[in-house]
C-alpha cells in the first residue's frame, strides 16, 4: 500500500499514521513512514534542530522542501508498503502561507504524474469547530496553521484534494471519531482504491505472520 494522508493540522493524520503503522507490525507488513513533512518535522529530529529548521530563511525552507518532496517520488518506488503524510499538497498550502510567502509552489502535479500508479491519497477533515477545540485541548509544540485560517485551510485542502491526478482517493471526516474509529473507517474505505497487488501481497503477508 502506497499511501499519501494530507489534511489541515489536527485532523487526525498522525493518529491513523501510528494505528496503520500498529495494524503493520500484527500484520507482517512493515511500512516506510515519512511525517517530517511539516517544518520543523519532528519525526527525526532533536530539540536543537527543530529550532534550526524553524529559523532557515524562507529562501532555504522553500529549497529544503522541495528537494525532500522530490526525493520521496523516488522512495515511494522503492517501498511497497509506504505512508506519506502531508507531502506534497502540505506543502502546497502551507509554504505560501507559512513558510516562504507569497512563493508559490507549482510542481504538485507534476510530483503525482511522476508517483506509483497505485498511490492512494487520503483526506482528513473535520469541522472548524472541532479543530479549534483539538487546538486549544492537545495543541503542538510547533504548531503552524492559526485559528483564524481554519476555514480557509479546509477549504485550500479540499481544492487540493480535488485536483489531485491521483486517480485512487478517498475523504473521511474525523470530527467524532475516536482513533479506534477513523482506523475502521479507513479500512472500510481503502479496499476498494487497493490494487490487485497489494490485497494479494497482504493476503500472503498475513497467512505468513500466522
Amino acid at each position: 500500500m502506497r499511501l499519501i494522508v494530507i489534511g489541515c493540522e489536527y485532523t487526525g493524520k498522525s493518529t491513523l499514521l501510528n494505528s496503520l503503522a500498529e495494524w503493520g507490525r500484527r500484520e507482517g507488513i512493515h511500512f516506510h513512514l515519512d511525517d517530517h513533512f511539516t517544518i520543523p518535522g519532528e519525526q527525526h529530529l532533536g530539540e536543537e534542530d527543530k529550532k534550526m529548521m524553524v529559523a532557515l530563511t524562507p529562501t532555504i525552507k522553500e529549497r529544503f522542501q522541495r528537494f525532500q518532496v522530490y526525493y520521496h517520488i523516488d522512495v515511494a518506488h522503492k517501498n511497497q508498503h509506504i505512508i506519506l503524510v502531508g507531502f506534497h499538497i502540505e506543502e502546497a498550502i502551507y509554504g505560501p502561507l507559512y513558510y516562504y510567502p507569497p512563493q508559490q509552489v507549482m510542481y504538485a502535479r507534476e510530483v503525482e504524474d511522476k508517483m506509483p500508479p497505485d498511490t492512494i491519497l487520503t483526506l482528513l477533515t473535520a469541522s472548524p469547530e472541532v479543530i479549534a477545540r483539538r487546538m486549544e485541548e492537545q495543541p503542538h509544540e510547533y504548531s503552524i496553521i492559526k485559528k483564524e485560517d481554519i476555514p480557509m485551510l479546509l477549504n485550500r485542502f479540499n481544492e487540493e484534494f480535488g485536483r489531485s491526478h491521483i486517480r485512487r482517493k478517498f475523504r473521511i471526516d474525523t470530527s467524532n471519531f475516536t482513533p479506534e474509529e477513523l482506523f475502521g473507517e479507513f479500512m472500510s474505505s481503502v479496499v476498494t482504491h487497493l490494487s490487485s497487488e497489494d490485497l494479494l501481497r497482504m493476503l500472503v503477508q498475513r497467512t505468513m505472520a500466522k
